[in-house]
């Protein structure tokens, strides 16, 4: 997107001395935030947030220095939204991982003040562009409340004819001190897949600690699960998520990675709300499916 659309949407969309719109990395255009509450920034391309912070508290989202950032091209960090799969595409290895939600440009919908607390609405329709790669009409909307909680709501619409399934997740990374000092509680007992391990099903009592490569589709987790991180405790909570999926490449998988320096693994977790594999979403023509995280910091 030029530096004159961004100025177009800019003046179409801003809240003064509240929210604008900019160019972000690489000249992507993105919404920024600052309020009493919080500041935050949101990319039109994926819809994806950036940074979310809330006053007098510490950056809650991860970001790569090393992201490349560029149009058509997945941001290391933030929440990216996967959408229709999650992982890769089960009958084409060579499609996008996670979908083509993260890598294509949103519109901008609306930027408005509810309260305190700022929303901003982006969608994303089918395209041709999106039927070569998945050949289902549908319309998504994303809706971000950026406040002293940040509430992330991805609403997918069936617009065509037939009915269709698809998995999504919003792949958040949680900024920590040190991933060697974090625990997870509230989804010790829960059966998982392993994927390290051939995705072997598995269950642990206890909370979660890391010490190697974590990846983990926790099954039937509706409930809160905590990030405990010294004296800071971040609390996802979802609904309409059957899935929650844990997420830490440690320094093997981060030197695989070309976008993530050789230390940032140290500096986050992802915990996602997720509707992956058995728990994919089926939708029959008109019919509409909302799921739900909310972050919050204590």
């Amino acid at each position: 997107m030029d530096l004159n659309a961004i100025k177009q949407l800019h003046e179409g969309f801003a809240i003064p001395g509240v929210a604008s719109v900019v160019a972000g990395g690489g000249g992507l255009a993105a919404v920024r935030i600052t309020s009493p509450l919080a500041s935050a920034e949101i990319y039109l391309q994926g819809a994806q947030v950036s940074s979310w912070l809330p006053a007098g508290a510490d950056e809650v989202i991860f970001m790569s220095e090393q992201s490349r950032w560029g149009p058509g091209r997945a941001i290391r960090g933030g929440v990216p939204i996967c959408f229709p799969w999650f992982g890769a595409k089960a009958d084409d290895p060579k499609a996008p991982q996670h979908g083509f939600a993260r890598t294509t440009e949103w519109q901008l919908e609306s930027v408005v003040a509810s309260g305190a607390e700022i929303v901003v609405t982006l969608a994303l329709e089918s395209s041709a562009t999106t039927k070569a790669l998945w050949p289902h009409d549908f319309r998504a909307a994303y809706r971000v409340t950026v406040g002293s909680e940040l509430r992330l709501e991805l609403n997918v619409s069936n617009t065509g004819e037939t009915p269709f399934s698809f998995e999504e997740a919003l792949h958040t990374y949680h900024a920590v001190s040190d991933v060697h000092l974090v625990r997870i509680a509230g989804l010790d007992g829960l059966r998982y897949l392993d994927k390290p391990d051939a995705f072997r099903e598995k269950s642990r009592e206890g909370e979660i600690v890391f010490s190697a490569l974590t990846d983990r589709v926790y099954l039937e987790a509706a409930g809160d699960a905590t990030i405990l991180d010294g004296g800071r405790r971040i609390v996802v909570s979802k609904q309409n998520s059957k899935n929650t999926v844990v997420w830490n490449p440690w320094a093997e998988g981060a030197a695989a990675l070309a976008d993530m320096g050789d230390d940032e693994w140290r500096r986050f977790v992802c915990v996602e709300a997720c509707n992956c594999l058995d728990a994919a979403i089926r939708l029959g023509p008109g019919a509409e499916h909302a799921m739900t995280a909310t972050i919050r910091v204590g």
